[in-house]
């Protein structure tokens, strides 16, 4: 038998038997299976090392978003205190006209969910879905205390006749149920009639769909400016001596030592009509006096200011990979009769793909979640998708809403990330 070191506390020996030879350890145990173990006490312990970290990560970002994202298609705002009505929803199919035990449901209802202090929150949930119907609930509620006698359909639509409409009936029994996909249906610009089929909403209420496609309209502009504007300066300092170089890589990271607010407004001071932009066209002569540009509080504004604020993110991916090139390639390619223009197409530029991609993809992605810049300078024809879902979860606090956009838009951000990594390769992707 001859030993070996497997640790410090053990020794491989080897048994010959037969043909074949059995590798173990000094007490005679198996040596794979020494192996196996303790491997998985090695990764055991990385594992503990790496908990602390991934429960901070599970509890302060996947469950909340988590739960954020189960108001999209759960509500039981209304199901959960008006469980009567909702139980004869249940045993009745769609289009049922209400009968007397309907309107009994209802009634009882009401009465108990205004003693409860809960009516508010039944008329928010149907207000969502049919808008202008929560003064109804709370303004019937505030009635049925004071009692409510039979027949109380009749008694219900003295108090208010819109109690008898169709399409509140339609949206009850929508709402009837705490999962719903109604929140969805909004969020593309859709809705149930009192039939239940999908149709689409008025046109002067279809928004949605519009802000999700101005949303990636201009975050494909902005990244496509960002490279136009990044990729000759990642050149300039990735072939400029290092001492030059790291001088102007501050003026690059100076927009991060400074509040993204101060940015913004900055930009506000300098694109309005009276600013000085359009101050020194008309000091050049550009433009007359009376023809200053209106560049904020629309698109323009928009564009220009997240711009100049996601620059940074092309510049720096592109700058890292860019430094890593060796000038040598071009030169051997001009040597060999290659013009500058097709040395610079088919061997400087195609080493750069790697930078081009992942700043593109920060850049865009995080253009695409921008609320505050867009809010500030954007005007009603410069506002995204996250400045709805901001408005959702601060004003309107119809936070399914919000959550569906989110989801919408989460699911079309994964989708073009699947298509990237399908077409160019998530594993190209250099950051430094």
């Amino acid at each position: 038998m001859a030993n070996a070191a497997l640790d410090p506390h053990a020794a491989i020996a080897t048994t010959a038997s037969g043909l074949g030879a059995t590798l173990t350890t000094a007490d005679g145990k198996p040596l794979a299976r020494a192996l196996a173990r303790s491997q998985r006490r090695a990764r055991r312990r990385a594992f503990l090392l790496v908990l602390p970290l991934l429960a901070f990560v599970v509890i302060t970002f996947v469950v909340p978003i988590g739960q954020m994202l189960q108001r999209s298609f759960y509500n039981d705002g209304f199901s959960a205190n008006m469980p009567q009505v909702s139980a004869w929803f249940a045993q009745t199919e769609r289009g049922t006209d209400p009968d007397e035990a309907a309107w009994t449901a209802l009634a009882q209802d009401l009465v108990a969910s205004a003693e409860a202090r809960n009516i508010g929150v039944v008329g928010t949930r149907i207000n969502y879905d049919m808008p202008g119907t929560r003064s109804l609930f709370t303004s019937t509620g505030r009635q049925v205390r004071r009692g409510l006698e039979p027949p109380y359909r009749e008694a219900l639509l003295e108090i208010n006749e819109d109690w008898g409409d169709p399409q509140l009936w339609s949206v009850m029994r929508e709402a009837s149920t705490p999962i719903t996909a109604n929140f969805y249906l909004a969020a593309v610009d859709r809705t149930r009639d009192t039939e239940g089929r999908v149709q689409q909403v008025e046109e002067q209420q279809r928004i949605y769909l519009t802000l999700f496609w101005r949303t990636f309209w201009l975050s494909a502009v902005i990244t496509g400016l960002t490279f136009v504007l990044g990729f000759p300066i990642a050149h300039l300092l990735a072939t400029l001596p290092m001492r030059k170089s790291n001088l102007l890589m501050i003026l690059v990271l100076l927009p991060f030592w400074t509040s993204l607010l101060v940015r913004t407004t900055s930009w506000m001071v300098l694109l309005q009509q009276q600013g000085v932009v359009n101050d020194i066209l008309v000091w050049m002569g550009v433009i007359g006096g009376g023809q200053r540009l209106q560049m904020i509080y629309n698109q323009t504004g928009t564009i220009i200011a997240m711009t100049h604020i996601l620059l940074p993110f092309m510049i720096l991916p592109l700058y890292s990979v860019m430094r890593t090139i060796n000038p040598s390639y071009v030169r051997a390619a001009r040597s060999l009769g290659a013009t500058s223009w097709t040395a610079f197409r088919r061997v400087y530029f195609p080493q750069t793909l790697p930078g081009l991609g992942a700043g593109a993809m920060l850049v865009f992605i995080l253009a695409v979640g921008y609320y505050i810049t867009p809010a500030l300078v954007g005007g009603s024809s410069g506002q995204l998708i996250s400045n709805m879902i901001a408005q959702h979860m601060t004003g309107t606090l119809n936070w399914s809403m919000a959550a569906a956009l989110a989801a919408l838009l989460l699911g079309a951000v994964l989708v073009l990330y699947w298509l990237y990594d399908r077409l160019v390769g998530v594993d190209n992707l250099k950051l430094g």
